[in-house]
């Protein structure tokens, strides 16, 4: 199986080019589904067919042909499904708080929840083996970045917080309840947690295995999109991700020759030389701007038709892997690729079995074998676009 992740800056055309690349699959015989991870869905919009919205209230995978299926995840189909005890718990605390029923049913949907059950559907989709390849169209970076990282902060959270929180419940949850009215979370809250857990397991090593998930970062020729996708590039590259494309969207065409156009133009050339000088390291595909919207089956048809003329699209066009452990004469290394890094915008900081790395306003907790919980991070340096760390 194939996952092959589409992401970008908002506004980019990841839609679009997941719906497009779809479609192609489909017409080379490949099982496929396509699911949209973004909150505010289109995905449906793009294959333009009101039969599919109509559909969509009854269905949660709607067949678009032979071997084509797309998914907009309801999150209030899946609460029913996966959340029901922690869901009816928040609940009745905003309700205690003095909120409106419906309101309370509103805010009961804390962030995350989304991220999830998308989760959820492609481990099952995985275990199963249902697809030869899932398309996940997602949110813009920021939110894109969340959802790769929650394997990892579950995990994080079972392992030092769950137990305690469980244990504490039983044991103080009596004596809480007669003096306070806010309610004490019961087992079967925790149950819902731990089904939850095991039902994700296994999904952050199909996340991060290239030889199953890739992601496709699609930009446009600004230099706005471009820093974005930069960071983007980067980021993925610390939670682990494999990058094994760049697609350059909406591209003008050279029998473009109105004056009007001509600065812009010149302006997206740079921004192009820029994209291959950043991105050398995996393929950068174009494509140019239609003219008109790219909207239903044949418009998606020919869209993916240019965008892949004779390669497959379930190829994996680089397998780097981001990180990798080496054996040195006197203790590890630990080689990340990190992209557009300077020395001031990393911070490292090893805890037990754990290194810390910050950038920015993310951090990732990277697991260390055993043989390193004992040692220290003694050096680091950036050597081109790789983040050497020196345990002795």
């Amino acid at each position: 199986m194939r996952v092959i992740l589409y992401t970008g800056k908002g506004g980019v055309g990841k839609t679009t080019i997941s719906a497009a690349t779809g479609l192609k699959l489909a017409s080379l015989g490949y099982k496929t589904i396509v699911i949209s991870l973004d909150v505010a869905h289109s995905l449906r919009d793009s294959y333009d067919s009101d039969e599919l919205l109509i559909a969509q209230n009854t269905e949660k995978q709607i067949q678009i042909n032979d071997n084509l299926w797309m998914q907009e995840i309801n999150v209030q189909e899946a609460i029913v499904e996966y959340w029901d005890e922690v869901y009816n718990y928040i609940r009745s605390i905003l309700n205690r708080s003095g909120l409106d029923s419906l309101v309370a049913e509103e805010i009961a949907i804390f962030p995350g929840m989304e991220e999830i059950c998308a989760l959820l559907y492609i481990n099952q989709y995985v275990r199963e083996n249902a697809y030869d390849v899932i398309i996940l169209d997602c949110a813009p970076t920021g939110e894109s970045l969340r959802f790769v990282s929650i394997p990892t902060t579950l995990e994080w959270y079972m392992n030092r917080i769950f137990k305690l929180e469980r244990n504490l419940a039983r044991i103080a949850g009596p004596v809480i309840e007669t003096v306070s009215s806010v309610p004490m979370p019961k087992d079967s809250y925790f149950k819902n947690i731990q089904s939850l857990f095991d039902r994700l397991e296994g999904i952050d090593k199909v996340l991060t295995d290239p030889k199953i998930t890739t992601v496709r970062l699609v930009t446009n020729p600004e230099k706005i999109v471009i820093k974005e996708t930069q960071r983007a590039f980067m980021y993925f590259c610390l939670y682990g991700m494999c990058i094994d494309a760049v697609i350059i969207n909406r591209i003008f065409p050279e029998g473009v020759d109105d004056r009007f156009f001509d600065f812009w133009k010149k302006t997206q050339q740079q921004y192009i030389e820029d994209a291959e000088n950043y991105f050398s390291d995996v393929p950068n595909l174009k494509v140019n701007l239609f003219d008109d919207q790219i909207v239903g089956v044949s418009g998606l048809q020919k869209l993916g038709d240019i965008l892949y003329p004779d390669i497959d699209p379930a190829d994996r066009f680089s397998q780097r892997n981001p990180y990798q452990f080496n054996k040195v004469d006197d203790g590890y290394q630990l080689i990340m690729q990190l992209p557009f890094l300077t020395k001031q915008e990393v911070n490292l900081n090893k805890q037990a079995d754990e290194l810390i790395i910050t950038i920015g306003g993310f951090k990732r907790h990277v697991a260390l074998p055993r043989s390193l919980s004992s040692t220290k991070a003694t050096g680091a340096k950036l050597t081109g676009q790789q983040l050497i760390i020196t345990f002795t």
